[in-house]
């Protein structure tokens, strides 16, 4: 039996709720599998799409008088864990009933510590939302302030500060749950970002990448592997040329040669392996792979490893 730690990407959760609760019904079943075998198995998610989406929807709201004012970016990501977290362990309950499985499942509302130094503060990087043409984003960028980048070639989005995780506040909940034969959904949307003020933890506007909230969970919790599940089978360098190479595994110096090389695009699969390196620093073994390929991959039949 291992414990392992899953990381969803937010963008394959869908861009409306009856989407979102559709693609989770399948998302379940290779969870599921996981389970079946033994594993405890851990969840987290991202939510770029969903809170960017709760945070225009409440702004909105605001502008037109239906509420008294925008809601916080802490309070927006509290949101989403709720909202992704139900859809998910609806499914994924349903899915173990179906299979006879009796296993609880839960989501546990996460803070995750950053530092209020992080240079990320100044420099926002982290898209959030809906895709926008040049002409949409500039306009969004001109009435609301918003930065706004193009990513990964697939339109412009807005982008928030994205501090490094520095500690996951209910780690030990996370593992007393575990213990106790719990499937946890946590650290939603990379956790709810907090500092570190007079004794007291305050919450702080930005979205902690899920992959990296993902590794230093499966750090803290001493998980022995971590899988980083994306839309590829396998992490390839040389992306979309004739020499296009796809890699069964990949030491941490390795990565490290082809981050520098501009191999991985940054929002995209640049955090995926810089995650996986941070975990494998730390001793244990992480994969990057495809959800539907996931129950190969932790046999070595799909997806990348990433060793130290």
């Amino acid at each position: 039996m291992a414990k392992i730690v899953i990381a969803l990407g937010g963008n394959a959760l869908g861009n409306t709720p009856a989407e979102q609760l559709a693609l989770v019904t399948g998302t379940a079943k290779p969870i599921v599998d996981l389970i079946e075998q033994g594993n405890q198995v851990i969840i987290a998610h991202g939510n770029g799409p969903q809170v960017g989406m709760i945070n225009l929807g409440m702004s909105t709201a605001a502008e037109a008088g239906a509420i008294k004012s925008d809601m916080p970016f802490p309070e927006c990501g509290a949101m989403s864990q709720g909202y992704i977290g139900y859809h998910l362990q609806n499914a994924i309950n349903n899915e173990l009933t179906a299979r006879g499985i009796a296993k609880p499942v839960g989501t546990l509302v996460t803070q995750v510590l950053v530092d209020e130094a992080d240079p990320a503060f100044q420099k926002p990087s982290k898209p959030i939302g809906a895709f926008y043409t040049k002409e949409a984003a500039d306009k969004l960028a001109a009435e609301k302030g918003y930065t706004m980048i193009e990513d990964a070639g697939r339109g412009y989005r807005q982008v928030v500060p994205s501090p490094k995780p520095v500690d996951v506040v209910e780690k030990d909940m996370v593992n007393t749950l575990v213990d106790a034969g719990y499937v946890v959904i946590t650290v939603g949307g990379g956790g709810i970002p907090v500092i570190r003020k007079d004794g007291r933890l305050v919450g702080t506007p930005a979205v902690i990448d899920k992959d990296f909230a993902s590794a230093k969970l499966a750090e803290l919790v001493k998980a022995d592997k971590l899988v980083i599940l994306t839309a590829v089978d396998r992490v390839a360098i040389n992306w979309g040329k004739p020499d296009q190479k796809s890699l069964e595994s990949m030491t941490v110096a390795e990565a490290e040669r082809y981050c520098g090389e501009g191999h991985f695009a940054p929002g995209s699969m640049l955090p995926k392996v810089q995650a996986a390196m941070s975990f494998a620093k730390a001793g244990g073994e992480a994969i990057i792979a495809s959800l539907e390929k996931a129950a190969d991959a932790l046999v070595g039949k799909s997806g990348t490893r990433v060793v130290g």
